[in-house]
């Protein structure tokens, strides 16, 4: 467990500079949605994507809850967060910044030569390069690269090197828009249902039938729930997660099947297919990469 005071400090400190912040739990993850706010049934927060009257004082709803008021962070609510807190994370679109996330040493080296330099901040594995002005999130934009800017968070890991230039048009056109509101015409259209993992497949996987399928079905259903948005980042986070529990097998462990289930469900929330392909594929490479 954190010292409390070190972060919480942190973070009033940020906000006094206009930095939208909020605390993260182990696994550098948002704490979860009280009870009244589960499942989004509150009908969300004024200031999501689909905009819903959702006032509650709570760490709910994940980047959407980071603010600047004092008094909302040192708020009786937010206090268990604050003695369980791992780190601080913000809410780089609300402070007018993009981060791009680059997560390995090859990232770095592409960014290097691709993009204008910019504030550098280290991270455990890479590099966040910030730059000033903001656009949509995307995962997995290439190989090792994320950009979290509206409706993201990134972790606060101090103020870096460097002077911050302005967003370039390099970085908004990593993004491939991700559509996540489904007519009926593109969900009738979308690929066939494909075929379900089972053993057959995986003779050479380590982990038991039951392991496998609870794995799978808590990730199919994490995208299927996101209905509204972020149902491709969700791929990418569940390729990436299922990959790495199988990195260590001697294979074949039937990852084609999985990600082809994978693709099917984000697709049925309208994903484009292309992207949710992309998506998974690069989650698979660094679920591998970060499991090694």
């Amino acid at each position: 467990m954190s010292e409390t005071p070190y972060p919480l400090h942190t973070a009033l400190s940020l906000a006094a500079s206009g930095v939208p912040v909020l605390p993260l739990r182990r696994g550098k993850v948002p704490f979860g949605n009280c009870r009244t706010c589960a499942g989004n049934a509150c009908g969300g927060r004024p200031n999501m994507k689909s905009a819903g009257p959702c006032r509650c004082p709570g760490i709910c709803h994940a980047w959407a809850a980071a603010t600047t008021e004092p008094a909302v962070i040192v708020s009786p609510e937010w206090a268990p967060a604050w003695r369980q807190v791992a780190c601080v994370g913000y809410h780089p679109g609300g402070a007018g910044l993009t981060v791009v996330d680059l997560d390995n040493a090859d990232a770095i080296a592409w960014a290097r030569t691709a993009l204008p330099a910019t504030r550098t901040v280290p991270t455990t594995r890479g590099q966040h390069w910030i730059y000033r002005g903001t656009m949509p999130s995307h995962n997995a934009v290439r190989p090792g690269v994320d950009i979290k800017s509206a409706m993201s968070y990134a972790r606060w890991l101090g103020p870096g090197t460097g002077t911050t230039t302005t967003l370039p048009d390099a970085v908004r056109a990593l993004a491939v828009k991700e559509e996540a509101t489904p007519t009926p015409e593109e969900v009738a259209s979308s690929s066939p249902r494909p075929a379900t993992w089972d053993r057959s497949v995986a003779t050479g996987c380590r982990h038991t039938d039951r392991y496998v399928r609870a794995g799978l079905e808590r990730g199919l259903a994490l995208i299927s729930a996101r209905t509204e948005s972020g149902a491709g980042s969700q791929a990418f986070g569940v390729a990436r997660f299922l990959a790495a529990q199988h990195a260590r097998c001697p294979g074949p462990c039937g990852l084609d099947a999985i990600g082809a289930q994978i693709v099917a469900a984000a697709v049925a929330v309208g994903v484009p297919e292309p992207y949710a392909r992309r998506a998974v594929a690069n989650g698979f490479t660094t679920g591998k990469e970060h499991a090694a």
